[in-house]
């Protein structure tokens, strides 16, 4: 039992090869297909409010060498943001409940961030990890913690987004099990945990959206810091 409630987070093979690639490219085909025309239809119109909302969002911070980033950052917005939602499905395998592929999109985006800050402003980039004022016999345990904690970032990013949707799944798994072990034996009981199901839905819907908003939104703080 305890077995097959993970099995729903293991790679789905065919022949031996793994279909996770195909799993992370799905979604794309959700999206309207090009057309001569600016707006050929409402789907294409609310595709392109969206984009412009998430853009400004996450723009408004940052200055103009910053905006060279909008491409990067609202595409991942947008892929995170359909697959975490079509996870939801019944019979579906969400690729972002895999830490390796969280990691994969977090540490080269976090390492290019730091790569610019030390490119363009090295002096500023190196005065985040020794505060100014810090006394004297603090500034080696300081600077070894702040490097910890820059160090930690990509990890921290990986680990939230798994953490979540796998708990979230989970909760799910284990509460629809539930619901139809008691549907013969206590009905009422049944109706009660699957209107608790039908709300943790709802929830994870929010959290799909909100986590990979918080994904996208961190990787342009740290953006910010560097540029």
């Amino acid at each position: 039992m305890n077995l097959s409630f993970f099995d729903q987070f293991m790679s789905p093979c065919l022949m031996g090869i793994p279909l996770i690639l195909l799993s992370v490219l799905f979604p794309t085909l959700l999206l309207p297909s090009l057309n001569n025309r600016w707006l050929p239809n409402r789907l294409a119109s609310l595709q392109l409010w969206l984009l412009l909302t998430i853009t400004k969002q996450l723009m408004t911070p940052l200055n103009t060498k910053g905006h060279k980033w909008a491409m990067i950052l609202t595409s991942l917005m947008m892929m995170l943001l359909t697959i975490n939602l079509l996870g939801l499905l019944p019979y579906t395998f969400t690729p972002t409940t895999q830490l390796s592929m969280n990691m994969a999109l977090a540490f080269p985006l976090w390492l290019a961030t730091l790569l610019m800050g030390l490119r363009h402003q090295p002096s500023t980039s190196l005065g985040h990890l020794l505060p100014e004022g810090t006394p004297t016999l603090l500034i080696p345990a300081l600077i070894l913690i702040e490097t910890t904690s820059l160090l930690i970032r990509p990890l921290a990013l990986g680990v939230r987004l798994t953490a979540n949707l796998t708990a979230g799944h989970l909760l799910i798994q284990l509460i629809s099990t539930a619901t139809l072990t008691l549907l013969p034996l206590l009905p009422a009981v049944s109706m009660l945990t699957a209107t608790v199901l039908l709300l943790l839905t709802i929830l994870e819907i929010a959290v799909a959206m909100i986590q990979a908003y918080v994904f996208v939104l961190l990787l342009s703080l740290y953006l910010q810091e560097n540029i």
